[in-house]
């Protein structure tokens, strides 16, 4: 199936779904819920998964010299996936605002798809030489290309079919769902670690996770089906021109929205970083690096709605700009504690604390930025804030923490990135207004 049939295929849903069309009076379903989150999960879990089996991946398909050549290599190739995200921004976001949501949710899972099953299949350097990090360099775009559009349209859907009240909780499922899908992989890295030898997990283990996924993705397209419609699209317009007036504007949104997720990107991948934190700087075994990934998906999928929760009550400012400011103040004696006393007390505490703060403002910004959109552009300006800021921000976050670490050898060096990336956006959310009682529908 090529992808233009599948677009094809997700336009004509989007054509039948104003049958489905679901009102902010009545409020989605928590089947449609279960919907939008499990395809967003399935594809974060697809997406993070490299980044937990990165040491592995770097000895399988980038044969680089040095204590940090191949996982250099292996975690700038991570970060590539990041740069085909405003693309897929464009492309996805203008679609979803064109053609209606569902469509283009759709789409993202049959994309995301492709990536993964070449990720899994592709045989090692040894075995084909430079076609093998040739053809993992385009899986990654393919799949950041298919998670640069699935942000915009699936928080869209859910912020315009929440009841009043209620919609930060909605949104906060985006982000939980994002949670889900890590501590998933911390399950299937932990076991893993545990069942296989260490040659056995560098040979073929770190496939496993990939072809399980790959059997998740025909029930991930079929509940997609089943979702409601809450835009009926701007047939009318081209995406060129839906792109254009987000830039005209919505500048300043855009702008500032970009400059605060820069915090969110950059303390999610020092958090996706963590177990190649704990098995390369401090030495720890694999089983327990992979455990501070289950930690901080569990911490990540709770806080996240308790962010949601408290967004609804006392607006999305003050959820944005506290847990950025304590994980200022926190991160840097919480790493020199790991760093004086590496072990699993220290590693589960620190990810925890980490993930639930970082969880708690992601999922105040992932509302408070759509809202401020009218309904005509949400997914596209949404896409594209999402995908900029983490294309700029987290894409590179993994190779500049790697690089800070061979250069400066000082093990403080992701929590000090940290603290410069929040103080950048706790002033960029100082400056974008409070958004808790505005119309999603105009």
């Amino acid at each position: 199936m090529t992808a233009t049939t599948i677009s094809s295929q997700a336009a004509s849903a989007g054509a039948s779904a104003a049958r489905d069309h679901a009102t902010p009076q009545s409020g989605i379903s928590r089947k449609a819920i279960a919907a939008a989150v499990a395809g967003n999960a399935l594809e974060f879990y697809d997406f993070v998964i490299y980044a937990y089996f990165a040491v592995y991946i770097g000895k399988t398909f980038f044969p680089v010299g040095g204590e940090f050549g191949s996982l250099l290599a292996a975690v700038a190739t991570f970060g590539v996936g990041f740069f085909t995200r405003p693309l897929g921004g464009v492309l996805i976001g203008a679609f979803a605002d064109k053609a209606g949501r569902k469509p283009a949710m759709i789409l993202t899972v049959a994309l995301i798809t492709f990536g993964t099953l070449g990720l899994a299949a592709t045989p090692s350097y040894a075995s084909i030489g430079i076609a093998a990090p040739i053809i993992v360099v385009f899986c990654r775009l393919l799949q950041g290309l298919a998670l640069g559009g699935e942000v915009g349209p699936a928080t869209a859907l859910l912020i315009e079919a929440a009841p009043p009240g209620r919609r930060g909780f909605y949104s906060s499922w985006q982000i939980a769902s994002q949670g889900l899908a890590v501590a998933v992989g911390g399950v299937f890295g932990v076991t893993l670690s545990l069942l296989l030898s260490p040659q056995d997990l560098a040979a073929w283990g770190w496939r496993v996770p990939f072809l399980v996924s790959l059997v998740l993705v025909p029930i991930a397209i079929y509940i997609r089906r089943s979702l409601p419609e809450t835009h009926g699209g701007e047939q009318e317009r081209s995406g060129a021109s839906i792109v254009g007036s987000v830039f005209r504007e919505h500048r300043k949104i855009l702008v500032l929205g970009v400059l605060a997720t820069a915090s969110t990107a950059v303390a999610s991948q020092v958090g996706n970083y963590m177990v190649t934190y704990a098995v390369q700087v401090l030495k720890l075994p694999a089983a327990l690096a992979q455990g501070s990934v289950l930690m901080g998906g569990v911490m990540t999928f709770a806080f996240a709605l308790v962010g949601g929760v408290l967004c609804d009550k006392l607006g999305r400012r003050a959820v944005n700009l506290v847990p950025r400011l304590a994980l200022m103040l926190l991160i840097v004696p919480l790493f020199m504690w790991l760093a004086g006393a590496p072990g699993a007390a220290t590693l589960l505490t620190v990810t925890a604390i980490l993930a639930a703060l970082t969880a708690m403002f992601g999922a105040a910004g992932l509302v408070q930025v759509p809202e401020l959109l009218p309904i005509a552009v949400r997914s596209t300006g949404l896409s594209l804030v999402y995908a900029i800021g983490t294309s700029i921000f987290g894409g590179t976050t993994q190779f500049v923490v790697t690089w800070l670490l061979a250069v400066t050898h000082n093990p403080m060096s992701p929590a000090w990135y940290v603290v410069a990336m929040s103080a950048v956006s706790v002033v960029a959310m100082w400056m974008l207004p409070e958004s808790r009682n505005v119309d999603v529908q105009r």
